[in-house]
């Protein structure tokens, strides 16, 4: 089975192959071109003879039905039941990370807090396909792939606020959100850490499988990280290490086209990530990570392909954040008209455009759905906000495997014991 989207996508060749130029590698199904979809300018084109590939256009939502050539026995991508579940989990994601913003412009929220404002469509489009043992590995970027999984919107709140209900019992916060209930393994401050971490975790669903023989082990693991993150060592590592054991993880790259305040364009030598895959023997994929609909087919097939055993994948979901790196960042680098130019292709909106003309949906019930999801929110921040912090008891738990390694006192008690221990503190 093969990706049947109409996408750039890249497989490796055959080990006894060469690469040759009248061969490429590029699967180009409507053989057309165009320039990065990011990108004001076009890439520097190599000439005929050196050329191995050729580009294919990312298209809409509204496009895809089309485009798709779908058998004549169905005229749509999803069921009205689908459409409806894809479109409550991104309200959801869009008004929870709106309320993130009021909350920490309050003063509820402390440190960096980074928002998902427009690249619901990457999480909902993956997540969304996961069963409950499926594992999800994240960024900063978190809070958004933590509900998307099944976390509760209270606890994700909760954990925001810093406090004992938190998912992490508010000693996570915004960063660092993980649920062992809904395999949901982190939130990671730093880029790149996670990446190792959903290598393990596929390394685990192979070995149960093939060495503890439980063979209704059919776990995958999807690793989230943006474009900046693919310069980095353990991308290329992990990607060489799942390949050669044949894990089964996708590699889903958010790339929102900048790094904070580095445009991705400036920052890497081929700006396509897809084309990475290949390089270490597995598919690349390139699809507009602003249309769920697209992402949805995408992920369809590179998580199948995990689950039969067929190795893992790397998915460029191109897509762009509709606020600053993080909500103490003003957003004055990027360009307004850039900003504006996809502020114009908001995933919700085409979701619902779509809803609305194949008649999956009414107004009426995407409106009830938005209010449905405006409680949930409210609830949540009344949750959180009336929940307790932590004690300062709890300030060294699950921090040092062993608390007793801070030493024993001129008294002969461990350091950690004495109740003044935690004096100087910042109160939690």
């Amino acid at each position: 089975m093969s990706f049947s989207s109409s996408l750039k996508i890249l497989q490796p060749l055959p080990l006894n192959s060469t690469r040759s130029n009248d061969k490429p590698l590029l699967f180009d199904p409507f053989r057309s071109t165009s320039k990065f979809l990011g990108s004001r300018f076009r890439l520097p084109s190599l000439s005929k003879s050196n050329t191995r590939c050729r580009s294919s256009p990312t298209v809409a939502v509204s496009d895809v039905v089309k485009e798709k050539k779908l058998k004549p026995s169905s005229n749509l991508l999803i069921t009205k039941e689908e459409g409806l579940v894809l479109y409550e989990d991104m309200i959801l994601g869009r008004e929870f990370e709106d309320m993130c913003a009021q909350m920490y412009y309050r003063g509820k929220m402390f440190g960096f807090v980074h928002l998902y404002n427009g690249q619901e469509a990457v999480s909902t489009g993956f997540i969304k396909l996961l069963t409950q043992r499926d594992t999800v590995v994240s960024t900063y970027r978190d809070h958004v792939h933590a509900i998307s999984k099944g976390v509760p919107s209270r606890q994700v709140m909760s954990e925001l606020f810093g406090k004992t209900t938190g998912c992490c019992r508010g000693q996570g916060g915004s960063m660092h959100m993980f649920s062992k209930e809904h395999n949901l393994i982190g939130g990671f401050a730093f880029i790149g850490e996670g990446i190792p971490v959903a290598t393990g975790a596929a390394f685990t669903s192979k070995y149960k499988r093939e060495v503890l023989k439980e063979t209704d082990c059919e776990d995958v693991t999807l690793a989230f990280f943006g474009d900046g993150t693919c310069n980095n060592g353990q991308f290329f590592e992990c990607l060489n290490m799942a390949a050669l054991w044949k894990l089964p993880i996708v590699f889903v790259v958010e790339n929102n086209l900048w790094a904070i305040g580095m445009s991705h364009l400036r920052a890497t030598s081929d700006p396509e990530i897809w084309k990475k895959g290949p390089a270490f023997g597995m598919p690349g994929v390139h699809v507009d990570g602003m249309d769920v609909l697209k992402v949805r087919e995408v992920a369809k097939e590179a998580i199948g392909r995990a689950r039969r055993g067929e190795g893992p994948t790397l998915v460029e979901c191109e897509t762009y954040r509709f606020r600053g790196h993080s909500l103490a960042d003003p957003d004055e680098l990027r360009d307004p008209d850039e900003k504006a130019r996809y502020a114009a292709r908001d995933p919700i909106a085409a979701l619902k455009k779509y809803l609305l003309e194949n008649k999956l949906a009414n107004e009426q019930e995407l409106k009830a759905i938005k209010d449905k999801i405006v409680e949930v929110v409210e609830d949540a921040v009344q949750f959180a906000d009336e929940s307790p912090l932590p004690a300062r008891s709890q300030l060294l738990e699950n921090v040092f495997a062993d608390p007793k390694g801070f030493g024993i006192g001129p008294d002969g008690k461990y350091r950690c014991e004495d109740p003044k221990f935690t004096e100087g503190t910042a109160h939690v």
